[in-house]
């Protein structure tokens, strides 16, 4: 399963989910390549939670309703609010500790 990458009208559907992380990349990023392998293993092994990815060059609006300033920012929202905020690059542990906090 690939990460969905999210425009601003699919992104409506996606926030509904009860759980849910989404990544906001830039391509021209290096942490943010990095960080993209992380988000695919952890989407393959964590079914309760939704994985998306903004990609904040196309998707500049959604970047700036969330106040994005840096990337890679992850967001994970819950029921559609957001409830937690990782900017940078984590190891997949650390990163798949936060998200559990969540569940």
């Amino acid at each position: 399963m690939t990460t969905e990458e999210l425009t601003k009208s699919s992104f409506e559907n996606f926030k509904k989910n009860k759980l849910a992380l989404v990544d906001f990349f830039a391509e021209w990023c290096m942490p943010c390549l990095m960080l993209a392998p992380v988000i695919e293993e952890l989407s393959e092994k964590m079914k309760k939670i939704k994985f998306g990815k903004v990609n904040i060059d196309e998707s500049q609006d959604l970047a700036e309703e969330f106040s994005v300033m840096s990337v890679p920012t992850l967001i994970i929202l819950k029921d559609g609010k957001e409830v937690d905020r990782i900017i940078g690059t984590l190891p997949a542990d650390v990163l798949e500790e936060k998200i559990k906090k969540h569940l």
